[in-house]
């Protein structure tokens, strides 16, 4: 068996989180994860590292992290769905901003 074959693990399985969380899929989102594999694979592979399968993994992980987490930050998402996370969390803002002012600069 090829170690290669983990590849389809986080694929499918998020695949079926989809599935079961949203009673849909995107077939976009699923084909991204082994196109992004293909790409760390032949890098790693061309760099001759050891351990290709298990670095590749870890580095798609890291890719998608800081992708979602750059694409939350430039779509100001946080301020989108900021009435959703008021409700959701029973979060109380104050509207003034006094409490910024009473923080000493350094």
């Amino acid at each position: 068996m090829s170690l290669r074959l983990l590849y389809t693990i986080t694929p499918i399985s998020g695949y079926l989180k989809n599935y079961i969380k949203y009673k849909r899929v995107n077939v976009t989102t699923f084909s991204l994860t082994p196109l992004v594999y293909i790409m760390i694979d032949r890098i790693l592979s061309y760099c001759k590292l050891k351990n290709v399968v298990l670095w590749t993994i870890i580095l798609e992980r890291w890719f998608f992290f800081y992708y979602k987490m750059i694409r939350a930050y430039l779509l100001d998402y946080y301020h989108q769905r900021e009435q959703k996370y008021k409700v959701k969390y029973s979060l109380k803002y104050d509207s003034s901003q006094d409490d910024l002012q009473d923080i000493p600069e350094e």
